[in-house]
């Protein structure tokens, strides 16, 4: 196909100087509409119409230059999407040309920001009848996300593990699959209200880490359910207090930093007397390292959920391109629900 499209683009390249914060103000000062060619498929590649694309927190920390992969000025931004695939490249073959798809673009460069996209074929996902737009949006990023760190739960044995933010989408699914299990989740939230939702889900213990005695309860809970798992994607002093509290044999798995304060070890001699490590969580990694049957396992399990119920994206807003660059980063910053742009 030839022509221009409607897309998000980036206007900068490679990593921010300074760290701005992990909040998306405005989207004026890292991307702008603009008018652009179409993209054309490479060999191993699809051309995907979009459907739907998810604004995820590493969309924010990507635009924003604090992400583990460079920026690309003039390319659309966005990493993840439903759409119909339209054409292939001549190593991709036909299968996937008519089909839905979730995708994720990788390194190809062009985001799901836009009206069309290209991705890897093989970074596509084709969806079963029962899977809303909405979730095959979603499907990538947060679910396998959830389903692999669990994993590393399920792994270690102990029933209990800890969870920060624990009110966003990617910890709801995997308090879903928790409970599932027969695992004791103990999640961390900023707001009361969200209280009861997560233990309507499936949450163990949900403490809220502003009330004025979180520390105490985070430490007698740390003492009686002897978590040794903290998936946690905040960092700074609520997650440097959980992970002082917990017992032998701790581990501190990072995947986010939705806390741009100062991450403090308290203790330094818990790493050495206590055994507890630090380690980082990336999903891209995690795709790079894990057999393919398991990745295969872990895609048809994230279907499975949201065909049956079992999973469902909360969706916060639906918001034209159009209106993106004004709706986005009010409809951001409202809790407990995920943000999507339509072509």
């Amino acid at each position: 196909m030839t022509g221009t499209m409607r897309a998000l683009i980036q206007k900068h390249d490679g990593y921010a100087t300074r760290h701005s914060g992990t909040v998306l103000e405005a989207m004026e000062p890292y991307v702008e509409e603009a008018q652009v060619p179409m993209p054309e498929p490479g060999p191993s590649q699809v051309l995907i119409k979009i459907r739907i694309a998810a604004v995820n927190p590493s969309d924010v920390m990507f635009v924003k230059g604090l992400y583990g992969q460079p920026r690309r000025k003039g390319q659309p931004a966005g990493f993840e999407g439903v759409g119909d695939v339209v054409s292939a490249g001549s190593e991709a073959g036909q299968a996937l040309v008519g089909k839905r798809v979730a995708f994720t673009v990788g390194l190809t460069g062009w985001g799901s920001w836009a009206e069309y996209a290209v991705a890897e074929a093989a970074a596509c996902i084709p969806l079963v009848e029962g899977v809303r737009d909405e979730d095959g949006a979603a499907l990538i990023v947060n679910p396998i996300t959830a389903l692999a760190m669990f994993d590393i739960v399920r792994e270690e044995g102990q029933k209990s593990f800890i969870l920060t933010a624990g009110a966003s989408q990617l910890c709801k699914l995997m308090i879903g699959v928790a409970k599932d299990e027969g695992f004791r989740p103990i999640a961390v939230v900023r707001r009361d209200e969200q209280i009861p939702l997560l233990e309507r889900l499936g949450a163990a213990h949900v403490l809220n880490s502003e009330a004025p005695d979180f520390s105490q309860r985070m430490a007698a809970l740390c003492k009686e359910e002897e978590p040794r798992i903290l998936l946690d994607a905040t960092t700074g002093p609520v997650a440097s207090e959980i992970f002082h509290s917990m017992r032998h044999g701790a581990r501190w798995i990072i995947y986010g930093r939705l806390d741009p304060a100062g991450t403090v070890i308290r203790e330094p001699g818990q790493m050495i007397f206590m055994r507890k490590r630090i380690e980082g969580f990336w999903l891209v990694e995690w795709i790079r390292q894990v057999p393919t049957e398991r990745k295969v396992q872990a895609f048809t399990e994230a279907q499975k959920r949201f065909s049956d119920g079992r999973w469902k994206t909360d969706v916060t807003a639906m918001v034209s391109l159009e209106e993106a660059m004004a709706r986005v980063p009010e409809e951001l910053a409202k809790p407990n629900g995920k943000v999507f742009i339509r072509p």
